[in-house]
């Protein structure tokens, strides 16, 4: 066996490591044995701090409209049609003698083909024809007037039961579509029945209206190309003479044509 020899100064440092090793072992059994740490703790979650709700809708369906059927109106409509009796007098506008004729100026009254023509060539000027012939008290008369120069506020149309003293009825047409009757009885104008607008009167020139009238008594009725206007009631002027009128409302001219007169019964 080789038996190492170490120098004097190792074997001393060799010396006092065993020592140590030695004193740190007493040491070691001489502690407390280690204690365990504690476990953390668990994660406790958080009371909710509001009551959940439920989803927002923002278009809520809804259900199908299903429309109210349409009900028909079975109520008739009133017939204003007018019923009149026999055919007495019918004018073709051939015979000078039965129409005031004439020019004036800037108004004229005369007759052509089948027609009478009233124009006018001055600012505001009027002018009328008298039919000479007799007509009843009571009366059914139709009329055709065709305007060629005409516009806006513009009139013409019928004369009715005009008195030896000039007293009378007028059945006025506009060019704008309007209609109204005006009165002239003890030297005072008035209008019975003011300006009425119509769909059964065509405005403006050229045009052609069928005017009527229906005179009974106190009651006359007015229509335009077959339709209902307008009834008025008046004990003042009760007959006298037919005629028609056109009257310039502004600085143009006027011209208008009557044709195709008959004059029938008031009564069937």
């Amino acid at each position: 066996m080789r038996i190492l020899k170490y120098s004097p100064a190792l074997t001393k440092h060799i010396r006092s490591l065993t020592i140590t090793i030695l004193l740190a072992s007493v040491l070691s059994a001489c502690l407390a044995p280690r204690t365990p740490l504690p476990p953390l703790p668990t994660h406790t979650p958080l009371p909710p701090t509001h009551t959940p709700t439920s989803t927002i809708v923002w278009f809520p369906s809804t259900a199908t409209f299903t429309p109210r059927p349409i009900q028909e109106v079975t109520t008739p409509t009133p017939d204003m049609r007018p019923s009149f009796g026999a055919l007495l007098i019918e004018e073709d506008f051939s015979d000078p003698e039965h129409w005031t004729l004439g020019r004036a100026g800037a108004l004229s009254a005369a007759l052509g083909k089948a027609e009478l023509t009233l124009a006018i060539s001055e600012p505001r000027g009027y002018i009328y024809s008298l039919f000479s012939e007799p007509v009843p008290g009571d009366f059914y008369a139709e009329i055709t007037a065709a305007p060629s120069l005409c516009k806006d506020s513009d009139e013409y149309g019928l004369i009715l039961r005009m008195s030896s003293n000039l007293e009378f009825y007028r059945f006025s047409i506009s060019c704008n579509g309007e209609a109204r009757l005006d009165k002239y009885f003890n030297r005072t104008a008035s209008s019975p029945q003011p300006l009425t607008p119509s769909g059964a009167i065509p405005p403006g020139a050229p045009s052609v209206t069928r005017l009527a009238v229906l005179a009974r008594g106190k009651e006359i009725s007015y229509y335009a190309n077959g339709e209902f206007l307008f009834t008025i009631r008046d004990p003042n002027l009760l007959n006298g003479s037919l005629g028609v009128f056109a009257r310039s409302a502004g600085d143009n001219a006027v011209t208008v044509s009557f044709s195709d007169l008959k004059i029938y019964s008031a009564f069937p």
